[in-house]
């Protein structure tokens, strides 16, 4: 009978187990992405675009100012992948009823329809490894990834939130 435990190597932080985290996380990533990827290099697209997407349907109403908040790029960046967005129908900006200088962002439907498209593989990769790993290694995840943040980015993920 096995142990569902693993033993925690004392040597952990040895620098060759610090490089294979980073394979594992490059490997991970790369798998993660790559049928989003195809789905949007179909759209003439790319990842920016993507996560335009992703955290405007995450977050409906979300101004521009939050979303060059989170995604930490600059306006010229996020403002060329915007228009695009925009201008193919994936996103409506409204202004804000308080501050009529803001705009908000929100999916179409069209734009809901492809957020679906470029996730549900991904997130069926997670609940897969999730379920795989159990509930502690899941909470394990959690804090090694939010290590892995910066202070600023942790915030996010205070508890209650989400």
């Amino acid at each position: 009978m096995s142990n569902s435990q693993t033993v925690v190597n004392p040597l952990f932080l040895r620098d060759e187990d610090l490089r294979q985290a980073i394979e594992l996380l490059f490997f991970a990533y790369r798998d993660f992405t790559k049928r989003a990827d195809a789905i949007l290099a179909d759209q003439h697209m790319g990842r920016a675009h993507h996560r335009v997407v992703y955290f405007v349907g995450r977050h409906p109403g979300i101004s521009v100012s939050e979303l060059l908040e989170i995604l930490a790029i600059t306006k010229q960046s996020l403002s060329r992948v915007l228009s695009h967005l925009v201008r193919e129908g994936y996103i409506v900006q409204k202004t804000g009823t308080a501050d009529r200088r803001q705009r908000l962002l929100h999916l179409t439907e069209k734009g809901r329809k492809l957020e679906v498209d470029l996730t549900t593989e991904q997130r069926a990769r997670i609940a897969a490894a999730y379920k795989t790993a159990g509930a502690v290694a899941v909470e394990g995840f959690r804090k090694v990834t939010l290590g892995i943040m910066d202070p600023a980015a942790r915030q996010r993920f205070a508890p209650g939130d989400g």
